[in-house]
């Protein structure tokens, strides 16, 4: 079914914290959720020393099996952190819905769908670190040790932030209501549908950013936060349209500026 697009407001922090109340025992497992990616985040970035993190900074690009499982589940439960928190507003919205049409199971088909999605990123990008090692443009502390690619990351980012498909995904994401009005599917199949759609409309609107942890380390947990709280404010604060624009210059000013320190 389809209905004109409501107002971004559906993110509002009012109407989330209505959400919440109705369904707290999710919105407390979501969060818990993000706060184990992030607890796991900080356990590996405060004491490098154990076996586990070793395994996510391999010393060259002759990965082991236990270092690609490593390096993916590191990523994999970093986007959960990251990115959960901001999906809460559409994963309540969706579950309310369910519980009023007694179909409880779409809410965890559709939270399995949406994190299988990031999974997936994960993978590819643990695919692109490998690649970046393999070539010398990043650190085992997965850093970018490149000029060029610091300033090319910056600039993508940047030019991204006012690309047509940022601003379809962005809208998408910062109107759960109208997400879910215009691709409703029934049963927990449909659900998983919705669930990777929305999965993928959020990865079209912060793939840039993402990549941006290569800029500033994904050890580096300032850095991770930050960009954290760069989407959040984007799908959630009011205007975040506008502010997601002034990021994007932001990002293309930091780019230029490497740049002319790299050609000078």
């Amino acid at each position: 079914m389809r209905q004109q697009k409501p107002d971004s407001a559906d993110t509002a922090p009012q109407g989330l914290l209505i959400l919440a109340t109705r369904q707290p025992r999710l919105a407390t497992g979501i969060l818990a959720i993000s706060v184990i990616g992030w607890l796991f985040l900080a356990w590996i970035a405060v004491d490098m020393s154990q076996p586990f993190a070793q395994l996510t900074m391999p010393d060259s690009s002759q990965w082991g099996a236990a270092s690609v499982l490593a390096i993916w589940t590191m990523w994999a439960l970093m986007m959960a952190a990251m990115m959960l928190p901001s999906a809460l507003p559409m994963i309540l919205t969706f579950v309310d819905l369910g519980v009023r049409s007694a179909e409880p199971a779409r809410g965890r088909s559709f939270v399995a769908a949406y994190l299988f999605v990031w999974f997936a990123f994960s993978a590819g990008a643990t695919a692109a670190q490998w690649v970046l090692q393999a070539m010398g443009w990043v650190n085992p502390m997965i850093v970018s040790s490149s000029a060029l690619l610091t300033a090319l990351l910056l600039l993508i980012a940047g030019a991204y932030q006012f690309s047509r498909l940022k601003q379809v995904c962005l809208s998408r994401c910062r109107t759960p209501m109208g997400f879910l009005l215009g691709e409703w599917r029934a049963g927990v199949y449909g659900a998983f549908v919705m669930g990777v759609r929305h999965g993928l409309f959020c990865v079209g609107c912060c793939w840039a950013l993402m990549a941006l942890l290569f800029v500033g380390g994904v050890m580096n947990l300032a850095w991770v936060a930050a960009l954290s709280i760069a989407v959040a404010i984007e799908k959630l604060a009011p205007r975040g349209e506008r502010l997601a624009s002034a990021l994007g210059l932001g990002l293309i000013a930091a780019g230029l500026v490497k740049l002319l320190v790299l050609v000078n």
